[in-house]
């Protein structure tokens, strides 16, 4: 007998995004695809600080102070939170729009440009908005069929409109937006910091052990240090050029995409609305402003769908009969004949009752003329 169990598969919002990302832990991560660039800054950093650790650092604490692994553990662990919460958060994707929602916006797109003839060029779908009296485009994305809000833009990457878009960044494996920036300029700044230290204090290393060995005997013996030089000597210039480069775009309130394209410079020759004019409100405004909430809700439920599972089968051995649905008198009789161990005996020993008016009861049994007499009240009896 198969058992037929219906389970309700509950789909989440993540498992039907458009766009090119991955999700991992039941969409609490989110990350680009392209994650190769990512392991390898995760295998740079990981590798440098465990040599760093194994070697120098007990030669450091002991000739100079104990506090040197200390501060550099405490560079290496905010660099990897900092790296790590870049990368696994949502950068400010912005939800694409619905069929209605897409429909109502060309309805409105038609109705303010009117019908385009054949053959012509349809006018650019731009809304006006104003930012701090001053006029700001917004441009509509024909893949997420909306009009962006300022200062968003499409990536070709992830394919995603985001927030405050800065950059697309394959060494932390994610977009670079208005949920994530903070965390990602505060990652480039303490590695910068802990390439610095690790390099320096490498070099400190080396100067002690020259002193006592040679220089050319403590390069044989400390190969390590030699790698973790070269690594340090050739990262230090792109993360702090990329850190300094940073600090300047957030003291005036831009972003790299709004650099690159001159949006606030150059031709345009418009003064940029969102700064402040002030380094410290700049500052205060990128880096400790309110976190907005991600409105992606990835982890809502979308719909649950029935699944119907055969569970299998119980098997009946030899012995085994199927239990009658409805049980008469004679099935009782036959019930009562099992043997004492539980088995049922052969039909032979089955004695089969005859069905003849001689083998009914005394009051039931009556001539074919005869009327039947009620059998007396057992009420009346009693009195």
């Amino acid at each position: 007998m198969s058992v037929m169990v219906a389970r309700k598969k509950v789909v989440r919002k993540w498992e039907k995004l458009p766009g090119r990302n991955t999700f991992c832990c039941d969409g609490r991560i989110m990350m680009a695809r392209q994650k190769g660039i990512f392991y390898l800054t995760l295998f740079l950093i990981l590798g440098t600080c465990a040599l760093f650790f194994a070697f120098e650092c007990r030669y450091l604490a002991v000739q100079l102070s104990p506090a040197i692994p200390v501060f550099a553990a405490v560079l290496f662990l905010f660099a990897m939170a900092t790296l790590l919460r870049t990368s696994f958060s949502d950068p400010g994707v912005i939800p694409r729009a619905l069929p209605d929602e897409a429909a109502f916006i060309e309805m409105e797109i038609e109705a303010t440009n009117g019908t385009v003839p054949q053959g012509q060029r349809p006018p650019p779908r731009i809304k006006n908005f104003q930012i701090n009296n001053q006029i700001v485009k917004l441009k509509y994305c024909y893949t997420c069929k909306i009009f962006r809000p300022p200062r968003a833009s499409h990536c070709s990457i992830c394919d995603n409109c985001v927030e405050r878009f800065d950059h697309h960044c394959p060494w932390v494996g994610n977009c670079v937006g208005k949920r994530n920036y903070r965390y990602f300029y505060l990652f480039i700044l303490s590695l910068s910091l802990l390439t610095i230290y690790i390099f320096t204090f490498n070099i400190v290393y080396v100067a002690l052990k020259s002193l006592k060995i040679g220089f050319l005997n403590t390069l044989k013996e400390t190969p390590g240090t030699v790698l973790e030089v070269l690594i340090c000597f050739f990262t230090l210039w792109s993360v702090v050029g990329l850190t300094g480069f940073h600090t300047f775009l957030v003291a005036l309130n831009q972003t790299t995409n709004e650099d690159i394209k001159g949006s606030w410079t150059g031709k345009n020759r418009v003064q940029n609305p969102y700064s402040h004019g002030n380094i410290v409100k700049n500052c205060c405004e990128v880096l400790c402003g309110p976190l907005p909430p991600s409105v992606l809700d990835r982890r809502g439920i979308l719909q649950q769908e029935e699944s119907t599972a055969q569970e299998g089968s119980c098997p009946r051995g030899p012995g085994t009969q199927e239990p009658p649905a409805t049980q008469g008198p004679g099935q009782a009789q036959e019930g009562g004949m099992k043997q004492q161990d539980g088995s049922i005996p052969p039909p032979s020993a089955v004695p089969v009752p005859s069905v003849s008016d001689t083998e009914m009861p005394e009051e039931k049994q009556r001539t074919p003329g005869e009327l039947p007499v009620p059998s007396p009240d057992p009420g009346r009896a009693e009195h």
